[in-house]
């Protein structure tokens, strides 16, 4: 069996999340997510608008998702490949070359993003309409 990983916040789920995770799965038999809690998100700088439970809900909820573990620090990677049994690494291009150093352990591609949507411009977008 052909597994895949990826990871990453998921907040604020849109179509660009939607098509990452098909052509993900797309790559193997299953794909598995990490998604990145509350905490993780707090040491990166990062804060959800969605909490770490819900984007998991939501995660778990769609079809091209086999099983989603917590994202809780960057140095898990390696170990939740080996224990996931991972062919495929994927993440989208705006990380290419980021993790390059897991190549021993698996395949790593870099997929690209859906055009014209992001969380950053959805955050921004509500902010605008809700100014006025």
């Amino acid at each position: 069996m052909k597994r895949v990983i990826t990871y990453g916040t998921f907040d604020l789920f849109h179509l660009g999340h939607v098509r990452l995770l098909r052509r993900l799965a797309a790559l193997g038999d299953e794909l598995v997510v990490g998604c990145s809690t509350d905490e993780f998100n707090k040491l990166k700088g990062k804060k959800s608008v969605m909490p770490f439970e819900q984007r998991l809900e939501i995660l778990e909820a769609c079809r091209y998702v086999a099983k989603v573990i917590p994202e809780r620090e960057w140095d898990q990677k390696r170990g939740d490949i080996t224990r996931e049994e991972i062919s495929v690494f994927g993440m989208g291009d705006d990380w290419t070359g980021k993790f390059d150093d897991l190549k021993d352990l698996c395949e790593v591609v870099y997929l690209p993003r859906t055009e014209d949507i992001s969380t950053t411009q959805l955050r921004a977008e509500v902010k605008r309409m809700a100014e006025g």
